[in-house]
């Protein structure tokens, strides 16, 4: 008789692959290997450098920061406001009688921008103490500067009389370009308390 080389059919239930686990059957859903994490490494490597370099400021930020740093930015007490300016045109009036003779337009000339530093420099607090100590440093500062008449006291104080009166001009100008200084903070502080309580969440 002839045998054939076919295998019997064996009948019979099939046996079953081994299930798999819960993660096993989610990658296989999803088409991923099994065994293999589905997002990036533990490390985060591509996503933690984006967001370092998210938080590094550039080159042009790094500088304006460093240039705000170098700057000066001191905040006088109204005192400290009153004798930062008298100390200052007292300076500049002995330069001015060792160097120019005692001009008093000199003087006068350099009484603004030194007016303008004591307003900016002030702090808010003390922002209205600035228009009323720079009229005192002007008077201060012509001590070295004013003619002394005889030499005496009473021909020193006679001739800063005579200087406050004939330099009423830089005088005026300086304090108004203080009071104005003082001023235009004074708008920009209220408009920053405003814009801090419209933020502000309610409650």
């Amino acid at each position: 008789m002839e045998q054939h080389g076919t295998r019997p059919a064996q009948y019979g239930p099939r046996r079953s692959r081994a299930a798999l686990p819960p993660q096993g059957r989610r990658g296989a859903a999803a088409g991923r290997p099994v065994g293999r994490p589905a997002g990036p490494r533990a490390g985060g490597g591509p996503a933690r450098a984006a967001g370092q370099q998210a938080g590094r400021p550039g080159p042009a930020a790094a500088r304006e920061v460093g240039a705000r740093r170098t700057m000066p930015n001191p905040r006088l007490t109204g005192l400290g406001s009153g004798l930062f300016c008298a100390a200052v045109m007292v300076v500049l009036g002995y330069l001015d009688a060792l160097l120019l003779g005692a001009s008093l337009t000199v003087y006068g000339v350099l009484f603004v921008p030194v007016c303008l530093l004591t307003a900016v420099w002030v702090r808010r607090g003390d922002l209205l103490t600035a228009p009323v100590v720079v009229p005192i440093a002007f008077a201060v500062g012509l001590v070295p500067v004013a003619e002394s008449g005889d030499g005496g006291l009473g021909g020193r104080l006679m001739g800063i009389v005579t200087a406050l009166a004939t330099e009423a001009g830089w005088l005026y100008g300086g304090t108004l370009v203080a009071g104005s200084t003082v001023i235009v903070r004074r708008i920009r502080l209220m408009r920053r308390r405003r814009a801090a309580a419209r933020n502000r969440p309610p409650g």
